[in-house]
């Protein structure tokens, strides 16, 4: 990977995590788009404040109501109704979706209960699944943060980038 800083101008302020997850998609030339719910767009926020990052960026859905998980990512009711808006079915039906509809080479999905309402018993607050699709990778993962609200969605933001770049360290270019 190159020094972008040169090539974009000064980086101070922006999320450390953003600032890697696009240098990697830079040099790799390759695409991304995101499907937030519980994050409400801030992933989408944070990487997109890295300069030149049109390049790699696609766009993202912000599907926080139920139809709006349906009508813009393809979430099925079924899913919607057996495992629940917070479930890993519904995570990669929202990566799917959103691939779908941006062709993008990765998705990130990140759908949960960032409170302080919402919980209950088996979906407390913090719980947050994310998905990933990607060139060879369709994967889920769940995490449980703790904090006020601003805080879970921050921890999940950082969370989904951290775990985009994991991905992209490991991928084989395409």
């Amino acid at each position: 990977m190159g020094d972008r800083s040169a090539d974009h101008g000064p980086l101070a302020g922006l999320a450390p995590l953003a600032v890697e997850v696009a240098i990697k998609l830079l040099d790799r030339g390759q695409t991304v788009a995101f499907a937030e719910s519980c994050t409400g767009g801030r992933v989408s926020a944070m990487l997109s404040a890295y300069p030149g990052i049109s390049a790699a960026f696609l766009g993202s859905v912000v599907g926080y109501a139920n139809s709006a998980k349906q009508e813009f990512l393809g979430v099925s009711q079924r899913s919607l109704r057996q495992a629940g808006a917070v479930s890993r079915e519904v995570a990669l039906e929202m990566a799917h979706g959103a691939r779908a509809r941006f062709g993008a080479d990765w998705v990130v999905s990140i759908t949960g209960i960032a409170g302080p309402g919402g919980g209950t018993k088996d979906k407390p607050v913090g719980l947050v699944l994310f998905g990933i699709v990607g060139p060879g990778v369709e994967d889920a993962v769940e995490r449980r943060f703790s904090g006020e609200r601003l805080e879970i969605q921050q921890a999940a933001s950082d969370h989904a980038l951290s775990w985009l770049s994991l991905h992209l360290g490991e991928a084989k270019d395409v």
